[in-house]
């Protein structure tokens, strides 16, 4: 018995010496910190620490990840750089670029057969996956309360010209036609979607490109023209709102429509709203055939004392790119799974929609990345600035689309 009980004891110690040579407190920089949003990250967090290691959060709210990444390059000129980052866009392949970023070559075999073509460049730099996938997000959705929009007796609409009646109709009824955050973050997101309705090949040249024909042209001029009308339909509380307040006016009944990307649907699951029943989502105005997406992701930086990749930072990666977490995550997170093969049971009927379009537009071309995934910090901040100040002025439409040609190829 005696030695029975040694034998064991030995067994069950170097299990633990084992575990204990793998597990690590993995640090992650990242700015899910609205309700919907902190549900999916904690089933990232809650899979990782199975695994033995500990999650150390440090969570910037803001900006939609501007000011994450302000704090973020702070951390790494210190020496200081977090082991995970929230991360997508060309800040991948710059931070890669600069050597910060390991790749993540040993987990990462079989993606390219997992992700769409434009989605798994957005992850790569010199043919090397450097970031992960967590899901994948439609931008160009609009939430409409839907008994607001029955007591109206309005359809949902497809062109601007049809929207604006609708709002018409929800101002005269005592509502507020548009739920709108007045920051730069969503002033530009409202934008994107107007851009876009002009077409897929305007907004790629436009936005994507910085084209200044195509920035000072008469379609952009036609862009602001909209987005001057919109303005008329927001309520006079919009200055300094984050988007997810804004999401709870439509979730609330306050207001009738939101123009947000699909992590807003997180908030409105949160709250226990059901689509087709409490709300719709639907393609924006002039948007039908486009899909704008943001990959949500991680990119993993360089330790010290590591040649390469930690083993904590490739588990993290594994986890991520696993069918089970993109399939839980997505779910709170209102987006879609980006791996082929995760499962879309028990999606609701918005995802469902979300994701019969990611593979139809990937094939027709309309597969595009939004302003915050497929251009650089300098010219997003250009285009926001423009745009705000527009929205927050008297500023004339030809005027404003001359500006925004003038300070997308300075920052360019």
């Amino acid at each position: 018995m005696g030695m029975k009980l040694i034998k064991g004891i030995s067994a069950a110690a170097a299990l633990l010496c084992s575990t204990a040579v793998f597990a690590e407190d993995i640090e992650v920089l990242h700015y899910y910190t609205s309700g919907g949003e902190s549900l999916a990250v904690n089933v990232l967090k809650e899979d990782l620490e199975a695994k033995g290691n500990k999650w150390i959060d440090s969570a910037i709210a803001g900006g939609g990840g501007a000011n994450a990444m302000t704090v973020l390059k702070t951390r790494v000129i210190s020496g200081d750089a977090p082991k995970a980052v929230q991360m997508r866009g060309p800040a991948i392949q710059d931070w890669a670029e600069q050597g910060a970023l390991v790749d993540l070559e040993a987990v990462s075999q079989n993606w390219d057969e997992e992700l769409p073509p434009a989605i798994a460049d957005a992850l790569k730099y010199d043919d090397k996956y450097y970031g992960v996938v967590n899901w994948v997000h439609r931008v160009n959705w609009m939430y409409i309360n839907k008994p607001l929009l029955d007591e109206v007796g309005a359809q949902v609409p497809t062109t601007w010209d049809e929207f604006f009646v609708v709002a018409d109709k929800l101002k005269a009824a005592g509502h507020i036609p548009i739920a709108h955050g007045g920051t730069p973050y969503h002033d530009a997101v409202y934008f994107e979607g107007i851009v876009q309705s002009q077409g897929v090949d305007f907004y790629r040249k436009a936005i994507l490109e910085g084209d200044p024909e195509a920035l000072n042209s008469p379609q952009m001029v036609e862009v602001f023209d909209i987005l001057r009308k919109s303005t008329e339909y927001f309520d006079g509380a919009t200055q300094g709102r984050p988007w997810n307040l804004a999401a709870a006016m439509v979730i609330e009944g306050k207001a009738g429509f939101l123009f947000m990307g699909d992590w807003a649907k997180g908030e409105f699951s949160a709250a226990g709203k059901v689509p087709d029943v409490d709300y719709i989502c639907a393609v924006r105005p002039g948007n039908e055939g486009i899909f704008t997406f943001i990959a949500d992701g991680f990119t993993f930086f360089g330790q010290r004392g590591s040649d390469g990749a930690t083993p904590g930072q490739l588990e993290m990666a594994s986890v991520i790119s696993s069918p089970d977490f993109q399939e839980r995550g997505a779910k709170f997170k209102g987006a879609i799974p980006a791996m082929k093969s995760a499962s879309l049971d028990g999606f609701d009927s918005c995802s469902q929609k979300a994701a019969a379009d990611l593979l139809a537009t990937s094939e027709s071309g309309g597969l595009v990345p939004s302003q915050n995934q497929g251009t650089t910090e300098a010219v997003l901040g250009a285009i926001r600035d423009v745009v705000t100040n527009f929205i927050n002025s008297n500023q004339d439409s030809a005027s404003a689309a001359a500006e925004l040609a003038n300070a997308v190829q300075a920052a360019k």
